[in-house]
């Protein structure tokens, strides 16, 4: 017998500050910053019992050691979930905890859980370590012309974006610059308070008599945005990834590090816990275009997502575009006709940093909250490009 599809709501969504790779959590482990949303996630929905979470869906793009062994389980033990509680991490890349948001949803749209959490940790500090594991490409992608896109490195394709999209790097530069402008202003009218969860930092550091001492220190904000920016101080800087090229170490994202956490109800849930419900998972899309010019692919995914949503392009409100790389940020802008003003109004990754695979859930905190302090906001959306050539693209209604 089929079942009816029930919709599915956020009611809370929490992430850290994002710190720059090697900054204030340069020694703080993946697992660790997935345990402190969780826990502070959980305690945002008063009364909640936590025995009945169906699953914790975490995304990671590089699963591999501090933060591999499924690191969503571990996580969820961590923060003191019950045994109970089951855990699995996903990779899709830049992509995986907006994967998540989505997984999460539709278990609950089908009515197999009345109560999820989707996430996403990444420490892009612990990245020598991960790529000191074996990684292997298989042999037979240099086989073909047509498979070589796989292993181009990111930058190599924002490169290529920017030559076959026509972005020059005057744009790219002024792009940024406004990424930086957008998230400093947000930081000092306190925009991001709400959604993040402060990280108590511990450092062991050398006490007389060969003792050791324990400090502490609050992380509240994220670490990225830089007032200084200018078109004057991006335009000195060299292209890192083709010698005649337009894209700089400026205008791309910031390596990071961070975690989001989101719970997601059904309707029968919001009403036996009372809980005020933010927006509703209205649909989610993936598509695939060239990998080697992997940026486009929310041009791709952007009108699939609508579609399925039967939501206008222009009723969109709110555009949390991740800004893997100023070129293709735009081609992607231009190409779909999407309102600048509308395009990350507190910043994106160039200025606020990309943890990778929890860049989703991070910016669907973003989201929630920019839909909880504007009630004109109706329709929002986040979109991201996703390494080997594809694009997502989710869409959320205010409630």
């Amino acid at each position: 017998m089929s079942k009816q599809i029930q919709d599915a709501y956020i009611v809370a969504a929490v992430r850290t500050p994002v710190a720059r790779r090697n900054g204030a959590f340069r020694h703080v482990r993946p697992d660790d910053m997935l345990a402190r949303v969780l826990r502070e996630a959980v305690g945002r929905v008063p009364g909640l019992d936590p025995k009945e979470i169906g699953d914790v869906i975490t995304g990671c793009a590089m699963p591999e050691a501090e933060q591999g062994m499924n690191v969503a389980r571990i996580g969820l033990l961590l923060a003191g979930l019950p045994d109970s509680v089951p855990g699995i991490t996903i990779n899709r890349f830049c992509a995986s905890g907006l994967q998540a948001v989505a997984d999460a949803a539709n278990r609950i749209r089908l009515g197999e859980a009345d109560v999820m959490i989707a996430a996403g940790t990444e420490s892009m500090s612990a990245m020598p370590q991960i790529m000191g594991n074996k990684v292997s490409l298989n042999p037979a992608i240099f086989d073909k012309a047509e498979n070589i896109g796989i292993a181009y490195g990111m930058g190599l394709t924002a490169e290529k974006v920017a030559t076959q999209w026509k972005v020059s790097r005057e744009d790219q530069d002024a792009f940024a610059v406004e990424s930086h402008r957008r998230a400093c202003a947000a930081i000092a009218a306190g925009h991001f308070a709400a959604e993040i969860a402060p990280y108590t930092v511990r450092s062991h550091v050398p006490g007389e008599g060969g003792t050791v001492r324990i400090t502490e220190r609050i992380v509240d904000h994220d670490e990225g945005p830089r007032p200084d920016a200018s078109p004057e101080g991006l335009a000195k800087l060299k292209p890192v990834f083709a010698a005649r090229g337009s894209v700089t170490a400026g205008n791309s994202s910031q390596m990071s590090d961070g975690a989001g956490a989101v719970v997601l109800m059904s309707e029968a849930a919001l009403k036996r816990y009372g809980a005020n419900p933010i927006a509703r998972f209205c649909s989610f899309a993936v598509a695939g275009v060239p990998p080697q010019v992997m940026g486009i692919g929310p041009i791709e995914a952007i009108p699939r997502a609508l579609k399925l949503a039967g939501v206008a392009q222009d009723a969109l409100g709110w555009i949390e575009l991740n800004e893997a790389f100023a070129a293709q940020a735009l081609a992607v802008a231009r190409q779909r006709g999407l309102d600048p003003a509308r395009i990350n109004p507190l910043g994106g990754a160039i200025a606020l940093g990309h943890p990778l695979g929890a860049t989703g859930a991070i910016r669907t905190a973003t989201l929630m909250s920019a839909m909880q302090r504007d009630p004109a906001l109706r329709y929002g959306m986040i979109s991201m490009c996703i390494g080997t050539g594809m694009g997502a693209a989710g869409v959320f209604e205010r409630v």
